[in-house]
């Protein structure tokens, strides 16, 4: 027989007990699409996930993953969002405090060993300092990289990129070279051709003729001549109307 799912435990009442243990540390809640978010104040952050860890009814135990999110136009642009669960009664929770690219945020390693990791996770992709992190190196980009890739005023292409050098027999750094075809787009109007030479014409052979055509008047294009089946007599009078010829076999002329 197999075990039932764990049932998890509702938001009911979840606010509240956060407001009476957090105090003036809680500076705001909310309860949105079924989830439960508190923001607290950055410098008291450490006593204030320990609170959540260890009062009664909240008992979140576990930091399940900290994220950054960015919002340039704000003065401090950056969200520092962590996740914890409460294992004893099946519920998930966020945590929120915001800071800027100066103020570092209280580290919560002597809480939660494995935050090491996620802290230096969200240091390496938004640039954001925490205080108490015995170890904030980068960890998922390569030594000496420029930047934050992850800051919504991060360019796109990176400043550098890196390949192995067969020559050099190992990892070099080049600027940026955008090597795909038809990335540089010129707008012109594919009627008007044009002005340099397209990939593969520069194949074509060019043909030789003995006198290069000058001129385009009706004696070279044939414009202007009458055409044999579009005669004027062969027209009715009223477009509209059938001629009474019509259908008759033609009377040849003598």
């Amino acid at each position: 027989m197999k075990a039932p799912a764990p049932r998890y435990a509702t938001n009911d009442g979840i606010i509240d007990a956060a407001t009476a243990a957090l105090g003036d540390m809680l500076l705001h809640a909310q309860d949105l699409v079924g989830e439960v978010s508190l923001t607290v104040d950055r410098d008291r952050l450490v006593i204030a996930m320990e609170t959540l860890r260890d009062t009664p009814g909240l008992k979140y135990e576990m930091l399940a993953e900290i994220a950054g999110v960015d919002y340039p136009e704000r003065p401090e642009r950056f969200d520092v969002v962590y996740h914890l669960l409460s294992m004893t009664r099946n519920h998930r929770i966020r945590i929120r405090v915001t800071t800027d690219e100066e103020q570092p945020v209280p580290s919560v390693t002597g809480i939660w060993y494995n935050a090491g990791w996620l802290e230096r996770e969200v240091y390496d992709m938004y640039g954001v300092l925490f205080t108490g992190n015995a170890d904030l190196r980068r960890i998922l980009t390569d030594y000496g990289f420029r930047g934050h890739p992850l800051r919504k005023d991060f360019p796109l292409t990176g400043y550098v990129e890196m390949r192995y050098s067969e020559e050099a027999k190992r990892v070099v750094y080049e600027p940026v070279k955008l090597a795909q075809d038809f990335r540089t787009f010129d707008f012109m109007s594919p009627w008007e051709g044009a002005e340099y030479v397209l990939p593969g014409d520069e194949k074509a052979v060019t043909p030789q003729v003995d006198k290069p055509k000058t001129s385009e008047g009706p004696a070279q294009t044939g414009a202007g001549k009458p055409h044999p089946g579009n005669q004027p007599d062969s027209k009715p009078v009223n477009a509209d109307v059938p001629s009474p010829d019509a259908g008759k076999p033609p009377v040849e002329k003598k």
